[in-house]
């Protein structure tokens, strides 16, 4: 670990390589799991706002589901996430005619018809950020459903802060992206 202004930083994300493969995973990650995408503050109110441009690029469950619970859902830890359906799908979750799960956020996005592009968690994965009081800790989530994106990421030697640049920037800013690119580049990766 190491610290980055009011970071704190697991050396896995200069160490270990990902690239998402999607033609491997299907998109597993938005559909596997008992929990929904954290989400912060800020963002429940977005999806509240751009639901209605959202709702012409979702399925029919996902919309019941949304309807049904709200854009955003608390958690009984108080968490807020994004709504499931029947405990599995984010109810945000697209399929492709491959049956790949993809983001009905991020479509409509795509589509210039929001400027959002999807929650800052999932446009980091696989990194979570758990804030603190005094500061945010950046780790890497294993999930052996990520097996081929770590295979891939290996080949291609692409290290999960590269991978996930534009989202870091997006979370962090670019002072504290170029800090970390000072970090890696005077670390020696196994």
């Amino acid at each position: 670990m190491f610290q980055l202004g009011k970071t704190i930083v697991s050396e896995d994300i200069i160490e270990k390589d990902f690239v998402c493969n999607l033609s491997a995973c299907k998109g597993a990650c938005c559909i596997d799991g008992d929990a929904g995408a954290p989400l912060d503050k800020d963002e429940v109110k977005i999806l509240e706002d751009i639901y209605p441009k959202v709702k012409p690029f979702l399925r029919k469950e996902g919309i019941e589901a949304i309807e049904a619970q709200g854009t955003s859902v608390v958690t009984a830890f108080g968490d807020l996430e994004t709504p499931l359906i029947n405990g599995a799908d984010c109810a945000y979750v697209i399929f492709d005619e491959k049956k790949t799960a993809l983001c009905g956020i991020e479509e409509a996005y795509n589509q210039g018809e929001i400027t959002w592009k999807k929650p800052v968690s999932c446009h980091l994965y696989p990194i979570r950020v758990r804030e603190y009081t005094e500061f945010s800790g950046v780790n890497y989530d294993r999930w052996e459903i990520c097996d081929d994106a770590c295979t891939l990421g290996k080949e291609l030697q692409v290290p999960i802060y590269k991978f996930v640049k534009e989202a870091l920037i997006r979370k962090f800013g670019e002072d504290w992206y170029a800090e970390l690119e000072k970090v890696a580049d005077g670390y020696n990766r196994k």
